[in-house]
């Protein structure tokens, strides 16, 4: 039997009351959902963790996430497993994020890694709004082909683009679209041979420059290969990338660095969502 594209829908409201960040909304349409809100560090953090039952999007699946976090609020939103996209069906997978931090908000946005299956065919889109004083740090793991089955990502397409704006101004655009298979996925502008590639964007209160040093040294002693893990601060952005062969390496220096930088950017240590030990 052919299978039917699903459609999911899952909108999530955070506000503060009280000294608490309270989960106020929670619609779904479909398979997309969270359980109930965690609060692992206290009352003032509201975590939530997106379940997708089926486990993996196939071709024609399309997923959306809307989250709006109220003014002061402070939410943390992760994932309890890897997302899996599975080999097109002659149809295109599509997901749209859509985070909105009202002034003085906090957003974490960390799920697990993401895993490109050959010949997959997908599109992303992920847009961050944030108003005056508001703070987000987002990660990405991306995997291109299951490298532990022997499988590389030689045929398919991922199309991504992200956007960040700050009072309606726009301070973050990227876009990219990379074909399995590809010159694209060799070249050192692009992938450089590698099959994983790791991306943690935080905007908020600059930080010191002695604290970047420290983000790129513990990354050189934790990966495969020294030089592969970058960061740079554009005024009020910093954005850190990793290129490897290893998602548990990409893990261990995303969570190095976003260590570093939660305490500076949100006044928060940092703790580690409990499912990604799991």
């Amino acid at each position: 039997m052919p299978h039917a594209p699903l459609q999911a829908r899952l909108t999530l409201g955070f506000t503060k009351d009280a000294g608490a960040t309270r989960l106020t909304e929670r619609n779904h349409l479909g398979p997309l959902l969270v359980q109930k809100p965690l609060y692992p560090e206290g009352r003032e953090v509201c975590q939530v963790v997106i379940v997708h039952p089926p486990g993996g999007v196939v071709g024609g699946d399309k997923l959306e996430v809307t989250a709006k976090v109220g003014p002061a609020a402070s939410a943390q939103i992760t994932t309890p497993g890897a997302a899996k996209w599975y080999k097109a069906n002659g149809r295109v997978s599509y997901q749209n994020i859509k985070l909105d931090v009202g002034p003085g908000g906090t957003l974490e946005w960390v799920p697990q890694e993401t895993i490109f299956f050959d010949n997959a065919q997908v599109m992303l889109d992920h847009s961050v709004a944030l108003e005056k004083d508001a703070s987000y740090i987002g990660c990405e793991i991306l995997c291109f082909g299951r490298t532990a089955s022997g499988e590389s990502f030689t045929g398919g397409q991922i199309r991504q683009r992200s956007s960040i704006r700050r009072d309606g101004k726009l301070i973050w655009f990227e876009q990219s679209r990379l074909e399995g298979g590809s010159t694209a996925m060799k070249s050192p502008l692009v992938l450089s041979g590698s099959t994983v590639c790791a991306t943690l964007i935080a905007v908020g209160k600059a930080v010191p420059a002695a604290l970047l040093r420290e983000m790129s040294e513990g990354a050189d002693a934790i990966g495969d290969s020294p030089g592969n893990f970058g960061v740079t601060q554009f005024k009020s952005i910093i954005v850190m990338r990793y290129l490897g062969h290893s998602s548990e390496i990409a893990r261990r220096i995303m969570l190095h660095a976003w260590g570093l930088l939660r305490p500076v950017m949100l006044n928060r240590q940092a703790m580690v969502p409990r499912l990604w030990n799991t």
